[in-house]
């Protein structure tokens, strides 16, 4: 299940959201303008209704001489109104699109550069919810509900003024039910957000099962899973209905209770307005103009308290993106890696190195590990499913640090490296290939994005891949489809290898790179990867033992220690040794 702490709305919270407002300072000039245009449009709308009440007046006096001056400026204010507001709405868009679009790439690139400590304690659903429906909901506040809300205070407060300028009696009168009024709007309006927030975080729930159920849709059908899944995702939905329901009942009672208390107002204003009439305090337009200005501010009464849980929307879905964007990265994101011809030599050395997972700090998974690999050399790590073999590779990329311990690479500490020039030294071939969902020669190009065409078809060709892909009508340009699903696993895995090979690093690591390959494709990738260890620094995590015989050194780990080490011929001569048993168990296999 999501669980997505409450933020409450505070002063701290409000400042922290502003901070969004420094994407908008780009095109401060256009935002500037549609402000202009929307105080000119919001000042413009209440000239008109203030002016029809002057016709009423007209008709008692001279009409024929001055209706048409009245009828010229109302003409005139409809024109005025109609050219602020579509500039308004233009103006709005350039700053909204071209703001939020930063902030979408602000939000993803941050993301690419975090550290996995991050991604380990966050579900991709919840991380994908965030960059779009979170985004999508600043995105309608800077377009609507910011330009909404503004409106509507010019339009209370202008409303006010004129009324008061015609009959401060009248005036008083009206603004004696406002503070009831705010009251109760702030009151719902603090009951709608929570549950505006518990919709969302449902949202985002949802959005995470799909996500997780689409990515593992192999599994589901292999196990006979769509009705578990079905039910899982219809019980977060159920909830989402209930949540919904729930707010739907809270605003139709605000909007019922607010529409009977404002016009409720509105006939007292007129019942107290034609006493003042009947005593010639005020004109029968004076009442008339009070009357369109009192129903005009009472809509934008009514509308504020829905804009406002919006805008207050807006501030938690801020606050989600600021707390991504707060996040410390382990790297810089650079477009393009410059290496200046320096070079890795290869040795690697782990120093009593002990490591625990950040969500599980009391189950050590490496123990005061300690080993050393020369350049160009080959070393090989076994040992029992879960002993810690792939978390070795992890720490030697960096994708973890150490809880304590050393890991020296050519003599320095690995973390005095530019993590990004770091990783450009190695290359990693998984037991599970990820490929993107784009065509193969994009995914062989990871390791390399600007090589050659040659340079392609002669990395494919090292990894045994080219006869396979030049089978397919599109080639190299043919579509792999999500996580490479379109292709079988073995050539997933030699798609993997090529992108190794065309990186060219100066230390390969092969985490079971063959474990998914038929005997003939695994000699086959075998060979090509022999080739490519040769004068690299190469660790191989292997479950097929028969791969590993010809390494330099073998290291046996078992529950993240070291308990053996030496080569294939010195482990199988220990009596009652783990290597030999394990080795034993894979006889005539």
């Amino acid at each position: 299940m999501l669980h997505t702490e409450r933020k409450r709305l505070t002063k701290q919270s409000f400042r922290r959201s502003l901070r969004i407002f420094r994407y908008i300072s780009p095109y401060r000039v256009p935002f500037i303008i549609g402000l202009i245009c929307l105080a000119i449009s919001s000042v413009s709308s209440l000239a008109i209704f203030s002016s029809l009440g002057e016709l009423i007046d007209f008709t008692q006096q001279n009409f024929k001489e001055k209706v048409w001056h009245v009828t010229l400026l109302l003409g005139i204010l409809l024109i005025i109104q109609a050219i602020t507001s579509y500039l308004r709405i233009y103006t709005f868009s350039i700053v909204t699109e071209n703001s939020i679009a930063k902030l979408r790439k602000d939000v993803f690139n941050h993301l690419l550069i975090l550290p996995m400590q991050f991604y380990a304690s966050k579900r991709t659903g919840e991380l994908s919810s965030r960059i779009s429906s979170d985004i999508s909901t600043i995105k309608d506040s800077l377009t609507t509900y910011l330009a909404e809300f503004i409106r509507q205070i010019i339009i209370i407060i202008g409303s006010v003024a004129i009324m008061w300028s015609t009959s401060w009696k009248l005036a008083l009168f009206m603004l004696a039910t406002l503070p009831a009024l705010a009251l109760f709007a702030v009151s719902f309006g603090r009951y709608v957000r929570k549950l505006s927030k518990k919709a969302q975080n449902q949202v985002a729930e949802s959005q995470t099962i799909v996500e997780e159920t689409l990515t593992g849709m192999v599994t589901v059908k292999a196990f006979t899973g769509e009705w578990f899944e079905s039910r899982r995702y219809a019980k977060v939905t159920d909830d989402l209905i209930r949540t919904g329901m729930k707010n739907a009942v809270v605003r139709g009672i605000f909007a019922s209770t607010l529409i009977v208390f404002l016009f409720g107002s509105v006939v007292a204003i007129v019942w107290f307005g034609s006493n003042l009439v009947a005593k010639g305090e005020i004109t029968g337009g004076n009442l008339f103009q009070f009357f369109l200005l009192s129903v005009f501010m009472a809509g934008s009464v009514g509308g504020l308290a829905d804009t406002y849980s919006q805008l207050q929307k807006s501030i938690g879905a801020t606050e989600n993106l600021l707390d991504i964007l707060e996040e410390k990265p382990e790297m810089k994101l650079i477009n393009e890696l410059k290496i200046d011809d320096k070079r890795f030599n290869g040795s690697i050395e782990f120093i009593n190195v002990s490591f625990a997972y950040p969500s599980r700090k009391e189950f050590p998974v490496i123990r005061n590990l300690s080993f050393s690999i020369e350049p160009g050399k080959q070393l090989a790590i076994v040992g029992p499913s879960g002993a810690g073999k792939s978390t070795i590779t992890a720490l030697l990329l960096r994708l973890f640090e150490p809880t304590s311990g050393t890991i020296l690479v050519d003599g320095k500490p690995a973390a005095e490296y530019d993590l990004t020039f770091y990783r450009s030294q190695m290359a990693l071939v998984p037991q599970d290939v990820i490929l993107f969902g784009g065509t193969i020669r994009e995914n062989i190009l990871y390791g390399k994005p600007n090589a050659t065409e040659n340079e392609i078809i002669e990395a494919a060709r090292k990894a045994n891949a080219h006869e396979f892909i030049t089978s397919f009508p599109d080639g190299y340009d043919t579509i792999v489809g999500e996580r490479g699903t379109k292709l079988s696993g073995g050539q997933r895995q030699r798609i993997a290898i090529a992108r190794a090979v065309l990186s060219d690093p100066a230390i390969l690591l092969l985490d079971e790179a063959t474990s998914s390959l038929d005997s003939e494709s695994e000699r086959q990738v075998q060979d090509a990867l022999e080739k490519l260890m040769q004068g690299r620094t190469s660790i191989v995590i292997a479950h097929r033992l028969s791969t590993i015989r010809n390494a330099d050194q073998i290291l046996v780990i078992d529950r993240g220690e070291l308990v053996e080490k030496g080569d294939h011929q010195t482990l199988m001569q220990k009596e009652g040794g783990l290597y030999k048993y394990l080795t034993g168990l894979q006889v005539g296999i």
